[in-house]
């Protein structure tokens, strides 16, 4: 993509979404605002609402601390011609260069977003269509990283026309107790519970299934929370690693965003020099398998024996401020600000 010497680059960042991720994309969004270089890049900032409309939204308005996008109408509607991108709103049209999404889950993580932005050659920062689906369905990810010979714990798929046939008791034979029951198609812990006896079960299915379709019941792994972050394209690169000790049952979507003292991140993860190796070389491979693009970030188990599990990768990292993978980037001396130009001259394709 060539642009005009010393023209700034008109950057559409996406936010919000439909998906019960709503509020967390939000912040994340708040924090990229605030770290990217305004010298460098005119900010378009677009905000989806649950019900799936878009809306034009005022900086004032977004560095606010009580900002809500439920009260935005400022709507805005996407316009394409001669494979150039609009946001067009009240007669006006703006184009746009680049789009940054920052939305988390369905409807803007998982492909669909990125399907648009393809459809119409707009460069965005992040994974593609491919790798966007993949990469939030943890059911096809974890089929594909066992093919690859990748360790990962074991599972149990249902669809919800199955929900009447899952039986606690064979779920407990196969993955013993405790287990955990998640959406296959979402992120941040939202929807997950941990089964520890027979009571929990019931409430367990039927929370996950408020969320999708598909669920995935998950084998309870003893062992440390390692997460490594991936940049890059066809060369992609590892951070150092980090290790989240929760203060909760387990890493929940309160101990992430709620409770700022629900977890102590750890950085960098002391674990011995070998095993950091085969961490971020198993990070680079789950990378290149599900076909990603531009940033991850690869969570793991770290059992006592040393095996090593991957537990998921998130291609639209949570970007808060204790987010890991900015946190992750910052320790391997990338800051925000910089971290940010990387993304966006990877999806312009110059790295």
């Amino acid at each position: 993509m060539t642009t005009k010497k010393n023209k700034k680059l008109r950057l559409a960042l996406f936010f919000g979404g439909r998906s019960a991720e709503h509020e967390v994309s939000v912040v994340s969004a708040q924090n990229v605002f605030s770290a990217i270089d305004k010298k460098k890049y005119v900010i378009e900032l677009v905000g989806i609402k649950k019900d799936g409309s878009w809306v034009s939204v005022k900086t004032k308005d977004f560095i606010d601390k009580n900002f809500s996008l439920g009260k935005s109408t400022n709507f805005v509607s996407p316009f394409f011609e001669n494979k150039k991108f609009f946001i067009w709103q009240k007669g006006k049209k703006s184009q746009i260069d680049l789009a940054f999404p920052v939305l988390h889950g369905p409807f803007g993580e998982d492909g669909t977003l990125q399907g648009l932005l393809s459809f119409f050659d707009v460069p965005f920062v992040g994974a593609g269509v491919i790798g966007s689906a993949v990469g939030m369905d943890k059911d096809v990810m974890k089929r594909l990283l066992k093919e690859a010979g990748i360790g990962i714990p074991k599972f149990i798929v249902y669809e919800k026309y199955e929900s009447k046939t899952i039986e606690f008791n064979k779920i407990k034979k196969i993955l013993s107790l405790p287990f955990f029951v998640k959406p296959a198609n979402l992120g941040s812990s939202v929807g997950i519970s941990k089964v520890e006896k027979q009571q929990d079960f019931s409430p367990a299915i039927k929370e996950a299934f408020k969320f999708d379709r598909k669920i995935i019941i998950e084998e309870g792994v003893v062992g440390r929370e390692i997460e490594c972050a991936v940049l890059g394209n066809d060369l992609p690169k590892a951070s150092i690693l980090g290790e989240i000790v929760p203060k909760h049952s387990f890493y929940s979507y309160k101990a992430k965003y709620l409770d700022k003292s629900g977890a102590d991140l750890i950085i960098p993860a002391e674990v011995p020099s070998n095993i950091k190796r085969k961490i971020q070389e198993t990070a680079i491979k789950v990378f290149k398998v599900l076909n990603c693009r531009g940033l991850g970030r690869v969570d793991f188990f770290l059992e006592k024996d040393g095996t090593i599990l991957v537990n998921e990768i998130n291609t639209l990292p949570g970007f808060t401020s204790i987010s890991m993978y900015p946190k992750l980037w910052q320790e391997s001396g990338i800051g925000y600000s910089e971290l940010i130009d990387k993304l966006i001259e990877l999806a312009l394709g110059k790295k």
